[in-house]
């Protein structure tokens, strides 16, 4: 029996007296996944990316690992509500235009502790001080620098579009906004080098594409040590007190730790290990968050029909945004049809095994996006659920 096989059967057994549709999450590879992020980060503390993983529960558990500190979150508004449930350190990673939160962070001395807002333009400054509705709390700012690379004198672009501030230059001159406002503190930095962290450098089938993007990640990790490391200088002559810099991601973290302006790292897609990141050379993890199907239809020999299973994930569309069947190995969609609203045809030999009521296994191709669907996630240890913890949407907080 192949290892996957083996894990068919575990999940088989562990949700039998379960309907599918259903998400998993398998406790033995979240936590060897977690090990890894923490072996890989070197020393460093590691902040978990909230958007990856969208359950408390599995937030609490890996905060309270070795090596993992804080979180990142992508609104303000669940910026809130986890401070409110006791977490200390929640740094927002995004700006945001909620001027209700805003007026309630303002007021209250627990959250503005807790919580620490993105800001890339002094813009945002000006709504935040709008947003106030009297509320004197000091609010803690982070400043996000752009990682992007430019070749051909900046004529071409690789990366996110994110924030505006990119020379040592841009970004103190809102560091020193920021310190001549009364209100605000500047606490962190931050920066996501998303063409790195998030792109697989070991594409199946692709080897040509794949040794280019080698050449592009190693040419924006040279670049970026540098830069980041002269706006990390030029930020600390404004603001010595600085309390962290952010960096890194679930595909950079060994790099992004061994630069010593990098005082965290930032992961969570690695905790799951969604399908898109099968494909890096730096690092191998498990499997860790499926989704199961019901087989609900024999169509004939060579094919199955189970219930729904459309679940693309963001970013630009294409066929690596779908959901994959993992379990049993071997099936595949029918090009015709893809992943339907609510039935998925699968094609290959494994289908004349299936019978009606079945369970068919799936990853999903980003991490946390599966919880957008699902109320609860079923933690499996062996071949038993030994609990079910809701997810965030099964909380009632469906935050973007």
């Amino acid at each position: 029996m192949t290892p996957r096989a083996a894990d068919r059967a575990r999940y088989d057994r562990a949700t039998a007296h379960l309907d599918a549709p259903l998400a998993v999450v398998d406790l033995e590879a979240f936590d060897a996944n977690a090990d890894d992020l923490v072996r890989r980060a070197g020393g460093k503390p590691v902040r978990v990316a909230s958007k990856s993983v969208r359950c408390r529960a599995l937030l609490e558990r890996v905060l309270a690992r070795d090596g993992f500190a804080g979180i990142m979150s992508y609104t303000l508004d669940e910026s809130l509500w986890l401070a409110r449930a006791g977490f200390g350190d929640v740094l927002l990673a995004y700006p945001s235009a909620d001027r209700a939160g805003f007026a309630e962070l303002s007021r209250d001395a627990k959250l503005a502790a807790a919580v620490t807002v993105m800001v890339d333009d002094t813009a945002q400054l000006d709504l935040i001080d709008r947003a106030r509705d009297g509320g004197a709390e000091e609010v803690r700012v982070c400043l996000e620098l752009d990682t992007s690379l430019h070749l051909l004198g900046g004529r071409v672009r690789v990366g996110a579009r994110r924030s505006p501030l990119r020379t040592p230059a841009q970004v103190a001159e809102v560091a020193r906004s920021v310190a001549r406002r009364p209100g605000f503190r500047l606490v962190g930095l931050m920066a996501y080098e998303g063409h790195v962290a998030g792109v697989g450098d070991a594409i199946a089938g692709r080897p040509v594409r794949s040794r280019a993007v080698r050449l592009m990640q190693s040419a924006a990790r040279r670049e970026l040590a540098v830069r980041r490391a002269a706006v990390v200088a030029a930020v600390r002559a404004v603001a010595p007190d600085l309390e962290f810099v952010n960096g890194g991601g679930t595909g950079s973290v060994q790099h992004t730790a061994a630069e010593d302006a990098v005082t965290e790292i930032a992961a969570g897609s690695g905790l799951y290990l969604p399908r898109l990141f099968d494909n890096y050379t730096s690092f191998a993890g498990r499997p860790a968050a499926l989704f199961a199907q019901p087989v609900v239809r024999r169509p004939g020999l060579g094919v199955v029909t189970v219930l729904g299973g459309g679940y693309p994930a963001s970013g630009a569309a294409g066929a690596d945004r779908s959901p994959v069947p993992y379990l049993p190995e071997g099936l595949r969609y029918d090009p015709q049809e893809g992943a339907g609203e609510v039935q998925t045809p699968l094609l290959g030999s494994p289908a004349d095994d299936l019978l009606i009521g079945d369970k068919v296994w799936f990853r999903h191709a980003k991490a946390g996006e599966l919880c957008e669907r699902f109320d609860a996630l079923h933690l499996i240890e062996g071949d038993r659920v030994t609990a079910t913890v809701p997810t965030y949407r099964g909380e009632g907080r469906t935050f973007l």
